[in-house]
């Protein structure tokens, strides 16, 4: 189930699942491209191109899987034209066709939503984007810290903090903890322990600790948890009805869904089942295409935050080298600016993309191995392609 008005039960353990790992061979699959589609209940039959968008190179990506590295693939282009595929298996034991409509794990994502949930905090007036994240979070940082970052900072990722405390900087590492909780608590004070790695503002390093400690100050602030909070604020008014975040460190990944492979030890083993709750407010929601498309169009049509907000949402900070906003990467593809962000977890891929006008939007979904890998060759195969002029 997901998270709702029920508090986070960050502390609770969970029985140790079986998950079975199999030696796999990537079975026949089936593509169906189209118009996109807001019902599961209208496949797509037909592949016509979309106003302005040849959707010739994503049709030929999606005919390639499944592949021996890629079992499903799900993709919504929206803007000037709409069109919609999907291909690939469910599960590789059956060989069922993936469902265009599931549920994944959307990985960092989620900071998005994290990010325009502190924007409409600051809209109203009840955080500063400038002031000290100690005023929110007080007993936070340690005598270390003498200039303590602000919440500008944590939303471009400049913050000065370290990573925290994981499980593992590997998929095969993780994958023998995958049933351990590790809260957000555990994981921002392994962070502030080690002091700064640079002067806020110095330098902009990503990394999942900003947005962990986002999340800390919006439960501190509104006294409420950081996920009924997204929802009451983005999901519902967006109408993300498939939008949401695992009950505390519950595995599973509820409704239908495909799932997700990675190599361990050598094997292809399913990856499915797996307690993601440390990522929490950095990266732990649940969604679906469709969903992140309206998360995408709410967001830069001004739905979500006010849009001199927005501008500063969409801004990269004066510093050598940086590429990120809050929470969105700026791209130049071909002379046009584009703002996106992925979301990496095991066996999971995720993109969210879309130029400032709303003239063209993407949105995929992959089960890879490599997903938490290089993300360029997936983004180049799923995403790049409709931006193409």
């Amino acid at each position: 189930m997901f998270q709702g008005t029920t508090a986070r039960a960050r502390a609770t353990a969970v029985s140790a699942l079986l998950v079975s790992s199999l030696l796999l061979v990537p079975l026949a699959g089936s593509a169906a491209a189209g118009p996109a589609q807001g019902s599961p209940a209208s496949p797509a039959v037909s592949a016509p191109r979309a106003d302005r968008f040849d959707a010739t190179a994503l049709e030929r990506a999606l005919a390639e899987v499944p592949d021996g590295d890629v079992s499903a693939a799900l993709i919504r282009v929206g803007g000037k034209g709409s069109w919609a595929g999907s291909a690939g298996v469910r599960d590789l034991r059956t060989g069922a066709p993936a469902l265009p409509y599931a549920r994944f794990r959307a990985g960092s994502t989620t900071k998005v939503v994290t990010a325009a949930v502190v924007l409409q905090l600051v809209a109203e007036k009840r955080v500063a984007l400038d002031a000290p994240v100690t005023r929110y979070l007080p007993g936070l940082l340690p005598p270390s810290f003498t200039e303590p970052p602000t919440v500008r900072h944590l939303l471009t990722y400049t913050s000065g903090l370290r990573p925290g405390a994981s499980l593992g900087s590997t998929t095969e590492e993780m994958y023998a903890h995958r049933f351990e909780t590790l809260t957000p608590e555990e994981v921002v004070a392994a962070s502030v322990a080690q002091g700064p790695a640079y002067t806020p503002g110095e330098r902009q390093t990503y990394g999942n600790i900003h947005y962990t400690v986002l999340g800390m100050l919006i439960d501190k602030v509104t006294g409420d948890t950081y996920e009924h909070q997204a929802a009451v604020r983005i999901f519902r008014p967006l109408g993300m009805r498939h939008t949401g975040f695992p009950c505390g460190p519950d595995p599973r990944v509820h409704g239908p869904h495909n799932r997700a492979y990675a190599d361990i030890g050598g094997r292809t083993t399913d990856v499915t089942e797996w307690n993601m709750s440390d990522r929490w407010a950095a990266g732990d929601m649940i969604s679906t295409t469709a969903d992140l498309e309206r998360l995408v169009f709410g967001l830069f049509g001004g739905e979500v935050v006010p849009r001199p907000l927005l501008d500063q949402m969409l801004t990269v900070p004066d510093v050598d080298g940086a590429t990120y906003g809050m929470a969105l990467q700026r791209f130049v593809l071909d002379g046009r600016e584009v703002w996106g962000k992925t979301g990496s977890r095991p066996g999971y891929h995720t993109v969210l993309g879309a130029t400032r006008d709303l003239s063209r939007t993407v949105v995929y979904s992959v089960n890879a191995k490599s997903a938490r890998d290089d993300a360029f060759p997936l983004v180049e195969r799923f995403a790049l392609p409709a931006f193409a002029s």
